[in-house]
């Protein structure tokens, strides 16, 4: 069976709380032999490193997501930085930028979406700073927010990469990321029946420039839409990236899982 590994998981929500063990034999019974469980803030972060400690599979990324900012210090470097002399914390992430979740939508006014896009930038420019110490490369998540996610990571493309991950943007923005040294990654998305612009984009991505995720709990690939994802999935993921690429399974499982590992070097 072709091995595939789930670049992008959030294994530490409560969705997944009792069935880690579960999870991961179901993930090995689909050919997912790497789950890379990722950190939203700091107590996810070190959840995702405790469970990475306990099982083989598992590996860790740690960081502060955009969204979950409101409990962050104004540095969040010096704990992250304690996280990152783990072996298994393989990135910085997932940080970035989100327009689609300001406190407008939720009946703040503008003052308030100025200063939470004030603060975005700053912690995502904090984690940059240290990927780029540690030498690690960051996930970054960009919803909604493509172009200043972009301003901002082209002046640090020089010495971290970054895993766009849940592409969902056209081929002329992949293309942006690609040139700048970084790569794509693709859900479940890839999948959906009214995601044809996801599958072009795919199709126009260079194989060794992509890899494939699952966002669990999130974006559960068909047959499963509408339930909650899980690692295993990522096969489903992949067979339809193959498809729109016109490879065979094991050539996607060899491009994506020797970019993984170019990606992520503390991956074994």
């Amino acid at each position: 069976m072709e091995t595939f590994y789930d670049t992008h998981a959030h294994l530490t929500f409560p969705d997944f709380v009792k069935d880690i063990p579960g999870l991961i034999e179901r993930a090995a019974a689909a050919g997912i032999t790497r789950i890379i469980s990722i950190g939203t803030d700091l107590e996810s972060s070190q959840r995702a490193v405790a469970l990475a400690e306990v099982h083989a599979p598992l590996y860790a990324v740690v960081g502060w997501h955009p969204n979950d900012l409101a409990e962050a210090p104004d540095d969040v470097r010096p704990e992250l930085r304690k996280l990152c002399a783990h072996p298994k914390v393989v990135a910085i992430g997932e940080t970035g930028i989100d327009h689609f979740r300001l406190p407008s939508s939720n009946g703040g006014n503008e003052a308030e979406d100025a200063a939470w896009k004030e603060r975005q930038v700053k912690i995502f420019r904090q984690q940059l700073e240290l990927a780029a110490e540690m030498n690690l490369n960051a996930v970054i998540h960009q919803r909604a927010a493509l172009e200043p996610t972009l301003e901002i990571f082209e002046e640090y493309a020089d010495r971290v990469r970054g895993q766009f991950h849940c592409f969902v943007d056209d081929t002329a923005s992949m293309e942006r990321i690609i040139a700048l040294g970084s790569l794509v990654s693709f859900t479940g998305i890839v999948t959906f029946k009214n995601a044809q612009e996801v599958r072009d984009t795919v199709a126009a991505t260079p194989l060794d420039k992509l890899m494939v995720e699952t966002d669990s709990p999130f974006l559960a690939p068909m047959p499963f839409r509408g339930k909650r994802c899980e690692p295993a999935y990522t096969r489903h993921t992949a067979e339809r990236v193959a498809e729109v690429k016109e490879v065979s399974l094991a050539e996607l499982s060899e491009a994506t899982c020797a970019t993984a590992h170019g990606f992520f070097p503390k991956l074994n």
